[in-house]
């Protein structure tokens, strides 16, 4: 049975990736997977797949991941982020 893949699970990804839980290359990886392995959630199928899609060659030179790309993405997917900045010292 393949894994369904939901807008929330791409969020997760995102949102690891961005908080620097998991790196590009391993979000790349699982794009990639779950772009020829899994089965995306029916009602959002089409934006699933395009962001899944999209992810998947963020380690191209020439598409990258930028902060405007995830904020797009998520948008995309019905979500928004909004960045904290917390002194450290």
């Amino acid at each position: 049975m393949k894994d369904v893949i939901t807008r929330q699970t791409v969020v997760d990804k995102l949102a690891a990736y961005l908080h620097h839980e998991l790196s590009l290359s391993g979000l790349v990886a699982w794009a990639e997977t779950a772009f020829m392995d899994g089965e995306f959630e029916g009602n959002h199928f089409g934006d699933i797949r395009d962001v899944v899609a999209r992810v998947g060659v963020a380690d191209v030179r020439a598409f990258g991941l930028t902060w405007e790309d995830c904020e797009h993405l998520l948008r995309r997917l019905g979500y928004s982020a909004h960045i904290r900045i917390e002194a450290t010292r």
